[in-house]
């Protein structure tokens, strides 16, 4: 059998967000099953990420493989200019059954970047379609994190994320402070929207649309905010004529307890983003959705059409994999699976409140994260929680996991305590950070 020539690897491959000079370390996968990595030399990790937080049915489901390969043997790929196939038609009807009822029209993109790229586009020229062309700026809070390309990167946090070198080409989106409240405490909610408030007074006149993430801020540093900050920011959208974009690339499909984050706030998106766990982090696939009246703005604009159209969008394959992973959610097991997980994170994961370098433990649905109170490098801790049999990956100061679905109890109390151990470890010496990683998708 060969083996992964790792010199080869580390002079020529560029891994995501680490330096060509000074390598990130790798691990040597050489398949998975279910919940579990198997390393090249024979090890068995219990995977922390789901992929990045997108394999949520775990590694070789029988149902997905089937499908995909069923399609690889029919129709890979077609372009999908004036051409249609059946996997993309059955894929958006599932998607429009299984969301919100405004939300009617679907777009089908590569990743999630892409899909948030699409959101921004779409509502842009929504307005030059309603006859308002200066909206044009879009509105945010911070903390957040939608993607790596361009547009998106715009709408990043603009203090503490990674995009700060770009600042003088991305385009100047209007920031707001991130909700103060948490996920149990509304406490703050009406300070909060009094900010976002007094920003739309200012500028809603430019403004074409906010994107948020609902609930939970992922990749800027697992924050969960109570839901009745959402509720108010879909009225304040509502009241200063603001599109609303809802991006769930990474909380979509059940990850925080409720199919789409959104229904804890009971409100509806104008545009809606979903990826990763789309296609049960098989493949790349993410879709952008909007209401008739946003497709009816777009389609009245000069352009008369909306100018989007990547080479592989509706990859039969990709909507086959898709298609296979819906079908599981329709299965209805996840409720009761991401139920337990929750229950079982909240119970292991306390102790950890009580060492010296926590400063917070927090759980929302299938995501467990024990932030501590200083800066973490991924380079360094990686080896204990490899020697701990666990995929764990930190960035920033949270020490999280956010596994399959499908993890069976003993597998998630691996994790847990992989997560005290490094907690506890960090509470009697400091860990020097000599590389920090930013951990998304």
């Amino acid at each position: 059998m060969s083996k992964i020539d790792y010199l080869f690897d580390q002079q020529h491959i560029w891994h995501p967000y680490t330096s060509m000079k000074h390598p990130f370390p790798v691990t040597g996968v050489k398949s998975a099953k279910g919940c579990e990595l198997i390393l090249e030399d024979g090890r068995r990790l219990i995977d922390g990420t789901s992929s990045w937080w997108s394999c949520v049915h775990g590694y070789c489901n029988e149902h997905i493989v089937s499908a995909m390969k069923q399609q690889l043997e029919t129709l890979p790929h077609v372009m999908f200019g004036g051409i249609t196939h059946e996997p993309a038609v059955n894929l958006a009807k599932q998607l429009v059954d299984m969301t919100c009822e405004p939300l009617t029209k679907v777009f089908f993109a590569d990743s999630g970047s892409i899909a948030v790229e699409v959101s921004l586009k779409m509502a842009i020229q929504y307005w030059q379609g309603r006859d308002k062309p200066h909206k044009q700026k879009i509105a945010t809070i911070k903390r957040g994190y939608h993607g790596d390309t361009f547009a998106a990167m715009s709408v990043c946090d603009p203090d503490n994320g990674m995009h700060t070198m770009f600042d003088a080409i991305l385009p100047k989106q209007v920031f707001t402070p991130s909700p103060t409240s948490s996920i149990d405490d509304n406490t703050n909610v009406a300070s909060d929207l009094a900010k976002l408030r007094t920003s739309f007074e200012e500028h809603h006149q430019s403004l074409a649309a906010m994107i948020i993430e609902p609930i939970h801020q992922a990749a800027g540093g697992m924050y969960f905010y109570h839901p009745d900050y959402l509720t108010g920011v879909r009225k304040l959208c509502d009241e200063f004529d603001i599109l609303l974009i809802i991006d769930e690339i990474a909380t979509g499909f059940g990850r925080t307890g409720t199919l789409f984050a959104y229904e804890h706030a009971g409100i509806t998106p104008d545009l809606f983003c979903v990826g990763k766990a789309l296609t049960g982090g098989y493949i790349s696939l993410a879709v952008t959705m909007c209401t008739d009246e946003v497709a009816a703005g777009i389609s009245d604009s000069p352009a008369g059409v909306f100018m989007h159209g990547p080479t592989f969008m509706a990859n039969p394959l990709a909507c086959a994999a898709a298609n296979a992973s819906l079908e599981l959610f329709n299965n209805n097991e996840w409720p009761q699976q991401v139920a337990s997980i929750e229950a079982q994170l909240k119970e292991e994961l306390a102790e950890a409140k009580q060492f010296s370098a926590v400063k917070d433990v927090r759980v929302l649905g299938a995501t467990g994260v024990i932030e501590i109170n200083r800066s973490l490098s991924a380079a360094e801790l990686q080896p204990y929680f490899l020697e701990l049999g666990v995929w764990i990956r930190v960035f920033g100061s949270v020490v999280y996991i956010m596994p399959p679905y499908v993890i069976s109890k003993p597998q998630l109390t691996k994790l847990t305590s992989a997560m005290k151990k490094v907690a506890k470890m960090l509470s009697k010496e400091k860990v020097t950070p000599t590389q920090h990683f930013i951990s998304h998708g």
